[in-house]
Formats: C-alpha cells, sequence, structure tokens
C-alpha cells in the first residue's frame, strides 16, 4: 500500500465510530463472568471472528477491546507507557507504523524464542519490512497485503476501448499520457474517466518510489511528485472526472449510478468509469455500495503499483502472557489452516507466502466477472518497494494534498504551492532540511 492519507484516516474513523467500542474491559477482570486469559486491543472488528477461533482451539477467554482509530494512538499510548490495563496483543496501522515498531511497545520478535528473522521469506517483502524497527529488529507482523489497482466497468470499456480484458486495459494506462488518452476517449463519449483528480495521487510515485524523507533528513519533493500538480490539474482543468470528492456522497453514488456534474454553469449527468482503490477497497467498498453492476467490474494495474492501508500486530513487551499472546500472532500471520479458510472466507489478500501460492489459483470473484483479483493483486504486491513508509507520512501526505489542491484549484501557483508544503513540513518538524525555495 502506498502511504495512507487523512481522507483514508477520516473514513476509517467514520467506520470506527459506527463500530463504537466493544468489549471494553470489566473493572474485575472478567468477561462474560469468566476470567480474562488474553487482552487484544484494535481499532478494527476484524479479529473478531480469530479470536473466537482462537479460543475454541486453546481453551483460553480473550477480550477485545475496539476503539475508534482517531482515539487508537492517544488512548492506548498511556496503557503502554503504564502497563496498567494494558493488551497483550495490540494491533498498528500503516499511519503510525514506523513510530511504534521504533517505541519499544512491542516485544523483539527476532529474538528467542520467537525468531521471527527466520520467517523473512515467507512474506511479502514490503509487508515484513514495515514490522521492523530501526536496528533491524522484527517488532510486528501482518496477515495482509494491500497492493491497489484500477477498478473500471467492463461494458463502459467495451464500448469506448473495445475490450473488457484486464490485461488489455491495464497495457493501456500503463503511463499517465496513456491514462490521459483513455480519459479523452472517455470524454467523447460522454464518460468520465475518474471520480475526482485525487484518484491519480498514488501514481506520482512513478515506477521508482523515494521515502518522503531519506537517511540524512532531508525532505525533497520529487520531479515525479512535481509532475504530478500538473497531471492533477488537467485531470480537473479538461473535465476528465465528475468531481466527486473521495468518500462524498456522490462519490459513493457514482459507482452504480449516473451523477450530476456542475462546470461551467451547466449541469451533465455522466457516468464514472473507473477508481483507484486497494484490495480492500474492493470488499469493504465497492461491494457495500453497488447493487446494480455487479458483474461489470473488473481490475487492473495503472501507471506504477502502489499500496495503501494494512494492520500489522504484535506482543506487548510487558506483557504477562507472551507465549498466550504469541500463539495468537502466529495463528493469525503463520498458521496454514487458519488462513486458508480466512482468505476464503474474507477475500483477504494475504502477505503468508506458502498460504497465498497454494490457493492463489483457485480464486474466482463474481463482482469481478470471474477475474482472478487474488493473482492479479499478488503480482502487484510483489513490484512494491521496501523501506519507503516513514514516521513522516501521514502528516506529509496531508499537507502535500493540500499543496496539490491549491495549485489546481487556482487559488496557488505551483511555485507557491510548493513553497507553502515545505514551509509548513518545516514548522511540524524542524529536523527535516527542506529546499529553500
Amino acid at each position: 500500500m502506498k502511504k495512507i492519507t487523512s481522507v483514508l484516516l477520516s473514513f476509517i474513523l467514520l467506520l470506527g465510530v459506527l463500530a463504537g467500542c466493544s468489549g471494553s474491559q470489566s473493572a474485575n477482570g472478567s468477561k462474560d463472568g469468566k476470567k480474562v486469559d488474553l487482552r487484544i486491543w484494535s481499532f478494527t472488528d476484524e479479529l473478531k471472528k480469530p479470536i473466537k477461533t482462537y479460543e475454541k482451539k486453546n481453551g483460553l477467554n480473550v477480550e477485545l477491546t475496539i476503539v475508534p482509530i482517531a482515539d487508537y494512538p492517544t488512548k492506548l499510548k498511556p496503557v503502554l507507557e503504564s502497563g496498567v490495563g494494558a493488551p497483550d496483543v495490540f494491533t498498528g496501522e500503516l499511519a503510525f507504523i514506523k513510530q511504534w515498531v521504533d517505541a519499544g511497545y512491542w516485544e523483539n520478535l527476532s529474538k528467542s524464542p520467537y525468531n521471527a528473522d527466520k520467517l523473512s521469506d515467507k512474506y511479502v517483502p514490503y509487508v515484513f519490512d514495515l514490522g521492523k524497527d530501526k536496528d533491524g529488529n522484527v517488532r510486528a507482523l501482518s496477515w495482509q497485503t494491500t497492493p491497489g489497482g484500477i477498478y473500471y466497468k467492463r461494458s463502459m470499456a467495451k464500448e469506448v476501448l473495445g475490450t473488457d480484458d484486464p490485461q488489455k486495459v491495464g497495457e493501456m494506462m500503463s503511463s499517465m499520457d496513456k491514462v490521459f488518452q483513455v480519459a479523452d476517449k472517455m470524454k467523447a463519449k460522454g464518460y468520465r474517466m475518474f471520480p475526482d483528480e485525487g484518484s491519480i495521487r498514488w501514481f506520482s510515485q512513478g515506477d521508482s518510489p523515494e521515502p518522503w524523507v531519506n537517511a540524512e533528513n532531508e525532505l525533497k519533493l520529487t520531479d515525479k511528485k512535481i509532475e504530478f500538480m500538473d497531471y492533477a490539474k488537467k485531470m480537473k482543468k479538461d473535465g476528465y472526472t465528475a468531481n466527486a470528492a473521495e468518500w462524498s456522497p456522490s462519490w459513493f453514488e457514482s459507482m452504480d449510478k449516473p451523477v450530476k456534474v456542475k462546470e461551467n454553469g451547466k449541469v451533465t449527468e455522466t457516468k464514472v468509469f473507473s477508481y483507484v482503490l486497494p484490495t480492500w477497497g474492493l470488499h469493504s467498498v465497492l461491494k457495500t455500495n453497488v447493487k446494480k453492476s455487479v458483474g461489470d467490474w473488473a481490475v487492473t494495474s495503472g501507471p506504477s503499483p502502489y499500496f495503501w492501508g494494512g494492520t500489522w500486530l504484535g506482543v506487548y513487551s510487558k506483557s504477562k502472557n507472551k507465549k498466550a499472546a504469541y500463539d495468537f500472532v502466529k495463528m493469525m500471520t503463520q498458521d496454514d489452516k487458519f488462513l486458508k479458510s480466512w482468505a476464503k472466507e474474507t477475500g483477504d489478500v494475504l502477505s503468508y507466502q506458502p498460504v497465498t501460492n497454494a490457493i492463489k489459483d483457485d480464486f474466482s470473484d463474481k463482482f469481478l466477472g470471474g477475474q482472478n483479483n487474488y493473482q492479479f493483486f499478488l503480482d502487484q504486491a510483489h513490484s512494491i518497494k521496501p523501506g519507503i513508509v516513514t514516521k513522516y507520512d501521514q502528516q506529509l501526505d496531508t499537507f502535500y494534498g493540500n499543496a496539490v489542491k491549491q495549485y489546481t484549484d487556482g487559488k496557488k501557483s505551483k511555485k507557491a504551492a510548493v513553497a507553502e508544503f515545505y514551509q509548513k513540513a518545516k514548522n511540524a518538524y524542524p529536523e527535516l532540511n527542506v529546499p529553500k525555495e
């Protein structure tokens, strides 16, 4: 996954608020009148079913505490610092994973009896890399990989491009120049390429992505990122989008039906051809909002590979139940039987390669017209460069997104927008070395 943005964070917050806090710790340390053997904290409810499997398998009683993502770091940190009421296992999200692996809250899984270093060749490289601290010790593991693609409507592809074949459509969008060629053809037929210009931000790194901040603490926008600002402006200026901002009502609405677009004082109705989303976007976004066009979708590659999101988990370094805690982590990340069942039940694309290699050929998704999206995403995952995530990413992504919007909306020149980006970054992180604009 590429780096998470504040937009995604808002979306997850919405989901978290809807889910609420469940399984909160009781004053007497019991759950349903029984002694709690293991405590787990997370910002998502996706561990509920695995916990039931673990309880049945081990005869233990597990308590799950779910905290909305926006509150999660601030509520969890003091508990981990004090050790009072702390969980034995807790999850981490991409937005703060690099800060947490270095904080000492997670047990060092490279040491005995865990010896997680020996597992490195069994995981998708970038996923395993993200769970390491600055010294190369494994602190957290993840069962999933979250590469992205471009989901598109097959019927529109056939009409405009002459084919709905994912490989052929992907070749037609293998560079940003080619993306604009397809966008032009879509517009000529009365369609819009994407819901909004923010869709293409995942391709702003190009084929050779670099971390926001290098080893010398230098922050500098790459040529590709600067170039992206013009791509975003062109996307909006030339009317290739439906002006449906990500996570807005119109953004969801345009997945399944025509939407109204207001431009130059005129209102027209249009359909959106494609969405740029990661693995979880299929199950958590498209499938939950699409009713009429099920089976009319496919997924293909864009100008460059990217990833978005992900959940890691590890053992609390001060836990008194480390064996049981790691047994749960092992089940979630290394248990062949459990992971095979989990993948087939949820469609989650796994990072654990012994299982993915065994099941990847048998996947077929009805929503995607029978396409084996599992194999597609695994191929994308192996193209993602490890080592590109830094602890600064969430805030810098936000600053950069704001700068791009200021430019695309015509409120600032490109030079002024870039200068403001550097200034905000320096104000937030004085230790960074930024160019003098």
